[in-house]
């Protein structure tokens, strides 16, 4: 297969045009239309249907698109790769779920980085369920998630829990509430796919409570985000403890406890199974799973 062809194709798809898309990859139109259409005769199949609203996918477009994420992906991981053995530079590729990445592991980094100043070290932030995909189109090497994924093709091992705090800056809130008085709280949530989200309304489903019951005011996909909300009173929030120490300390923010429920949140260590770890992965699997030296 053509590798040049697959990626015209799937940044058409992308950008769900052919006049954008060629653009992009400094193609004409017409040349770029030839690229796909030698694609479809290499594969036998119509991949597009063309109209004045753009390009929509056939279904065996759907499974070449879905491929082709994985290839152009892997494609440019060997590339890096390569050119990273030639200049001997060493890389650590590391995705993080927001309520790590955006507190604890920057600080955790730095320290590991002083044992391994020729490191390269790159973090990606994002919720656990895109960590996971970067896993495992191999954009990252190691994850960090807050949420146990069930993937054969990965290994997971729990790392540390953290409170979930139910947390306000309004002055008028209760300290004490009962487990139906949440449904009555101006709630800001984050977004699907976060692990968070989803621990909460595991836990409040035990009790009979689900997302539609609730005084959603808005979602926001940043834990620093809702946090700031939070301090400025647009709502109410269920936030890691690791990430408003300070806050608490300061009494920025304040705890509501709920009668007879208590939130805890895992975080797990995530790789493939497949992948041959570096050394320097190695080390750093260790350091953060150490007690003593993991988590600032």
């Amino acid at each position: 297969m053509n590798l040049q062809y697959l990626k015209a194709f799937f940044v058409t798809v992308k950008v769900n045009s052919i006049s954008k898309a060629a653009k992009i990859l400094h193609l004409t139109q017409p040349g770029l239309s030839m690229q796909i259409q030698s694609l479809e005769k290499e594969l036998q199949v119509n991949l597009l249907k063309r109209s004045n609203k753009g390009v929509e996918l056939t279904e065996a477009g759907k499974i070449v698109f879905d491929y082709a994420n994985t290839i152009l992906s892997l494609q440019e991981n060997i590339e890096r790769d390569l050119e990273n053995l030639k200049t001997e530079k060493k890389q650590l590729l590391i995705g993080s779920c927001k309520a790590l990445g955006e507190y604890a592991l920057p600080c955790s980094i730095y320290v590991f980085k002083q044992d391994n100043k020729d490191l390269d070290i790159n973090l990606e932030i994002s919720n656990t369920d895109e960590v996971v995909e970067n896993l495992l189109d191999r954009t990252v090497n190691i994850g960090l998630i807050n949420d146990k994924v069930n993937n054969k093709e990965l290994k997971v091992e729990k790392i540390t829990s953290d409170k979930l705090l139910l947390v306000t800056s309004l002055p008028v809130v209760k300290d004490k509430i009962s487990i139906d008085e949440i449904t009555k709280l101006p709630l800001i949530f984050r977004e699907k796919g976060s692990g968070t989200r989803r621990n909460i309304l595991k836990t409040l489903k035990k009790h009979n409570i689900t997302y539609e019951d609730l005084n959603i005011v808005y979602l926001l996909n940043s834990m620093e985000a809702i946090k700031t909300s939070v301090i400025s009173g647009k709502g109410i929030s269920f936030i890691p403890e690791l990430s408003i120490k300070r806050e608490l300390r300061d009494k920025t923010l304040k705890v509501i406890e709920i009668e007879g429920l208590d939130i805890v949140t895992n975080f797990y260590l995530a790789y493939r199974k497949d992948h041959d770890l570096t050394p320097h992965e190695v080390e750093f699997i260790n350091f953060i799973k150490s007690p003593n030296r993991g988590f600032c």
